[in-house]
């Protein structure tokens, strides 16, 4: 029971009088949590910093103990964010929502996108359309993607501009008229042609579109709710598109 891959830190918490419990995100292990001795020490706690990729060691016994890690800091991100506030929050939502990743099961094409989100979030005017998008991924990941590429309705593939809360279906816009009232609007960057063009009125509308099927498909199984760091920079985006 022994391997070594790079990482992605989800989180760390405290075990015992110096140890910390690190939520690791990999390519190959998937979602991976492990013992660092000495962990909540000083030195150590810098480097277990949500969004800082590691060089993991882990090792155990057994395939379903804890085991522990021996980590060497590779890039350190959460630093790189400390004087863009809206950036550190992205960081904690993307990092909690990675929580809901099933534990040990590898997910390469989940990984590549999370780093790519990672990647952006020193541009604001790029991440925020980047997360909306990942968060698409992550549904469609895990067996919840939405299918925005057809009228659920009609089977017509022009002029998609809603998408139902139930099916997660596109829904055009001849279709949805008389209905438009309980759907929501599908922005036009996640769409063919328009996709990459993101207004914060679209954005905005992204990260409520995703989130709504994130808790009903994700969290809400679990008994669980979108994490308030979530919450929050769903607010924040639709405050800033206002």
């Amino acid at each position: 029971m022994d391997w070594r891959d790079e990482g992605i830190v989800l989180s760390a918490r405290p075990y015992g009088e110096t140890g910390a419990i690190l939520e690791l995100f990999t390519r190959d292990q998937g979602r991976h949590l492990g013992l660092v001795h000495g962990g909540a020490g000083p030195r150590m706690r810098s480097v277990l910093q949500p969004g800082n990729k590691l060089k993991a060691h882990w090792r155990a016994r057994l395939s379903d103990q804890l085991g522990t890690y021996q980590v060497e800091l590779v890039r350190p991100l959460a630093g790189l964010l400390m004087d863009d506030p809206l950036a550190l929050l992205a960081l904690s939502a993307a990092s909690a929502i990675c929580g809901v990743v099933p534990e040990r099961e590898a997910h390469p094409a989940l990984f590549d996108g999370y780093e790519v989100l990672l990647e952006t979030l020193q541009d604001g005017a790029v991440w925020p359309a980047i997360f909306v998008r990942f968060e698409l991924g992550l549904l469609q990941e895990l067996g919840f993607g939405l299918d925005l590429t057809r009228c659920a309705a009609t089977g017509v593939r022009d002029d998609l501009i809603y998408v139902s809360p139930k099916s997660g279906g596109a829904v055009s816009r001849v279709a949805g008229e008389p209905y438009k009232d309980k759907l929501f609007r599908l922005p036009g960057f996640l769409v063919g042609s328009q996709a990459g063009e993101a207004s914060p009125g679209d954005v905005a509308e992204g990260f409520r579109l995703t989130g709504h099927f994130l808790e009903r498909h994700l969290f809400a199984a679990h008994g669980r709710h979108l994490p308030d760091a979530r919450l929050r920079l769903m607010e924040k985006i639709a405050a800033m598109a206002k």
